[in-house]
């Protein structure tokens, strides 16, 4: 199917910087909604990028630790407005959910509590199972053209959520099936599938299919180095002004190399390393304690943004706790923060131009797309997890919570029937958890 839409026009920086500030405050649902979320605005609607360019830089950023969804908007801002651009996009997109986080931080500490979270969070949970399976849906649509890739897919959700691998090596695995099945079939391996569905159109794109790389975008090995070198000055020459300014041992310096290493370590999403977070920040540094912890869960899921985003609250939590005050508190959120996302950037804003070289070489792009394939399974198997303990499956059927469970299929009638808006349903949702929590 395609179409014959007028090319938009070009998107300037000012236009560019008012839709990645509304995406910050709008993107719930995690990676998977967000990522569904830039699909609908900027390949279906906006038409900023085609179809498949999208799905190339997309599969590239799944590869990578980090927060995906920041790295796609990294990545097209990048492509679309240079590093300046790239940098724009990417903190814009993080930069509301830190602030959200650091106020809710500041009332959390100052007043003890924050009385609606807990029906607010026990409506929205349940929400996010459907905008999550919906989310693969989307995805899965455009990615699964073939049963080559319909059997990744199946194959990487038995592996995460029976066997219980390890996220980067399902990653490596489907990798290598499609690197070799890039030269034996590389029919089967091209972004979007085969056949005629894949080459679904909304109209020509601002970023098209056969649009020239842009000059920036060029890939140059002195570029390459140029942004590596950079990159990691700035860390390096942060974390040692911390250390200048605050001591080496202090809290302040400890975050810098914490999260730098945490953000390494973030293949798989949030929820892959959490357990490294809060074995960091509860047990070794001892930033804030196990409840703290959760309750930082709690904020965390009723804002916009990343799950990833809790960082924002340890590192507000952490720096309160060391000197008792809103100034050392918005320090340690910034740091925390800072860290985590930088080496995203640097991946991103050094690797784009090598990405963009290989959109025809179908032997390199084919392991991307079975890493796509692979992450639709993923991204079913979160659901699944979502599901379980949300619902409280693993207890006796008289204790599941079958309320739960109807928030869930109406959140999932509303996304597939009514293409209900994220905003809308998580508002709904959060609405329907505060009514049943005071009915309780």
């Amino acid at each position: 199917m395609t179409t014959t839409l007028q090319r938009p026009h070009d998107v300037t920086l000012y236009e560019a910087f008012c839709y990645w500030l509304k995406l910050g405050f709008i993107s719930f649902g995690g990676p998977a909604g967000q990522i569904a979320l830039m699909h609908t605005e900027l390949v279906e609607k906006r038409r900023w990028i085609s179809e498949r360019r999208f799905l190339h830089a997309l599969n590239y950023c799944m590869v990578l630790p980090g927060p995906e969804a920041t790295q796609l908007a990294v990545y097209i801002g990048w492509l679309m407005h240079r590093t300046w651009g790239g940098i724009l996009a990417g903190v814009l997109f993080v930069l509301p959910s830190m602030v959200i986080l650091i106020g809710l931080s500041w009332v959390y500490i100052a007043f003890g509590n924050v009385p609606m979270v807990a029906g607010v969070l026990y409506g929205i949970k349940p929400g996010v199972v459907a905008i999550v399976l919906a989310a693969a849906w989307r995805i899965g649509s455009r990615t699964l053209k073939d049963a080559w890739l319909i059997t990744i897919a199946v194959a990487a959700f038995l592996a995460i959520a029976v066997i219980h691998l390890p996220f980067p090596l399902i990653v490596l695995s489907a990798a290598a099936l499609g690197l070799v099945g890039g030269r034996v079939m590389p029919d089967k391996f091209k972004i979007g599938g085969h056949h005629a569905a894949a080459r679904v159109s909304y109209g020509a794109a601002i970023i098209d299919d056969e649009t020239p790389t842009p000059a920036h975008a060029r890939f140059a090995w002195h570029k390459l180095a140029a942004v590596s070198i950079v990159g990691v000055a700035l860390a390096i020459g942060t974390c040692a002004s911390l250390a200048v300014i605050f001591g080496v041992d202090s809290s302040f310096t400890q975050m810098g190399i914490f999260f730098t290493k945490a953000a390494l370590l973030t293949f798989g999403g949030a929820y892959a390393v959490l357990p490294y977070v809060y074995q960091g920040a509860v047990d070794t540094y001892q930033w804030l304690t196990p409840t703290q912890m959760i309750d930082g869960l709690a904020l965390g899921e009723t804002t916009p943004g990343h799950l990833i985003m809790i960082v924002t609250f340890v590192g507000f939590v952490g720096g309160w706790t060391k000197a008792a005050t809103a100034l050392t508190g918005v320090i340690g959120a910034c740091i925390a923060t800072f860290f985590t996302f930088l080496p995203s950037f640097i991946f991103i804003l050094a690797g784009g131009p090598l990405v963009e070289s290989t959109r025809d070489n179908i032997r390199l792009t084919a392991p991307l797309t079975a890493i796509s394939a692979a992450v639709v399974g993923v991204i079913v198997s979160l659901a699944l997890f979502f599901a379980e303990h949300i619902f409280n499956l693993a207890q006796p059927i008289s204790q599941w919570d079958f309320a739960a469970m109807m928030i869930t299929l109406a959140a999932c009638v509303a996304l597939f029937r009514f293409k209900t808006g994220t905003i809308k349903l998580i508002a709904a949702c959060a609405f329907a958890g505060l009514v049943i929590s005071y009915l309780r």
